[in-house]
């Protein structure tokens, strides 16, 4: 065979070739065209306005720019996010389908609710842990207390007459309240609400007096006076926060509580998918602008591997585990 005719017959052995390596690439993500080609729902399962609400909108629109389709953000909360869970784990496993959840859903329903529809582990694909939501104490005008030490007092004074709101029964605001009364040592009275925008609500109004709140969520009626911050969940302050002291160091030596948010998908996703989706949740986390913003709105970035993600889940389950325990919230 002459030179012209062997470049004709590796040009034509290669131009063979070339569909059965792109289709085989198509495939391996379990569809026939490359990831993605249409538009990917995001569930948040609580209501517009909460921390797990706000960091989903943050994630979605910097996957829209990055994956080159829409990214639809779908509230649909309900029985303290089971109602979204649910809908996630009959969605179909190809990565158009995915959640914004937090550590209330995944690691604390568990223990609070006796007939779970779905195993936080293994019904779900870990994608990415993104931030860290720290916790804030507020109280309404009416209450006559201005900081932690204060607020024990009166509670002790006063026990089971001091109520807080919280988005649902063992959501991480509930369960804050929960370790704060068992470690000072009081008694208050827990109203659960339907998500954190409904939980903030009750509190503005004064229908409870207190609130586990995250920081986004209710930041702005701090500033604008109509609640009092009384002191922040994590174990050290917050850097872009440094005048809100931690309940730690305001009167209750130890404490700490905080909740997180992280992107779920139905099991057994395929790899490449998750991949792509992890890679491009970080990218849009690691923008400067996207880190500034959250850290001025009390928001810490927090990613990672989803093997990471899945490991940091088992943690959080015992973690979370001993505390409904020791607190004496029983499943419902």
């Amino acid at each position: 065979m002459n030179s012209t005719k062997k470049i004709l017959a590796l040009s034509f052995a290669a131009l063979c070739a070339c569909p059965a390596v792109a289709f085989s690439q198509a495939t391996s993500t379990g569809s026939g065209q490359a990831y993605p080609s249409r538009p990917i729902r995001l569930i948040v399962p609580f209501p517009a306005g909460g921390g797990v609400d706000y960091i989903g909108r943050i994630v979605g629109k910097g996957l829209s720019e990055r994956l080159g389709q829409q990214v639809v953000v779908e509230n649909r909360a309900g029985a303290n996010a089971i109602v979204g869970l649910e809908v996630l784990k009959a969605a179909a496993p190809d990565g158009y389908t995915i959640a914004a959840a937090s550590a209330g859903p995944l690691a604390v329903n568990p223990f609070i609710y006796a007939k779970l529809p779905h195993d936080t582990v293994r019904d779900f694909t870990y994608i990415a842990k993104m931030v860290i939501f720290p916790l804030l104490l507020v109280s309404h005008p009416s209450l006559p207390v201005k900081n932690v030490k204060e607020l024990i007092a009166l509670a002790k004074a006063r026990p089971n007459e001091i109520a807080y709101s919280s988005p649902g029964a063992g959501n991480t605001g509930h369960l804050a309240a929960a370790l704060f009364d068992s470690m000072a040592k009081v008694k208050t009275i827990h109203v659960p609400y339907k998500g954190t925008a409904p939980a903030v609500i009750a509190v503005l109004s004064g229908e409870t007096q207190l609130t586990w709140s995250s920081i986004p969520a209710i930041l702005p009626h701090v500033r604008s006076g109509r609640v009092i911050a009384l002191g922040v969940g994590n174990a050290k302050r917050i850097p872009s926060l440094p005048d809100f002291p931690t309940i730690a160091e305001a009167g209750v030596p130890g404490f700490e509580s905080f909740a997180w948010g992280g992107m779920i998908g139905p099991a057994n996703m395929p790899r490449e998918v998750v991949a792509r989706l992890n890679k491009e949740i970080i990218a849009t986390l690691n923008q400067k602008d996207v880190i500034d913003r959250m850290l001025s709105e009390g928001t810490v970035p927090s990613t990672s591997s989803p093997e990471e993600f899945l490991a940091y889940e088992k943690s959080e389950l015992k973690k979370w585990g001993d505390v409904v325990k020791m607190a004496g919230i029983k499943p419902e």
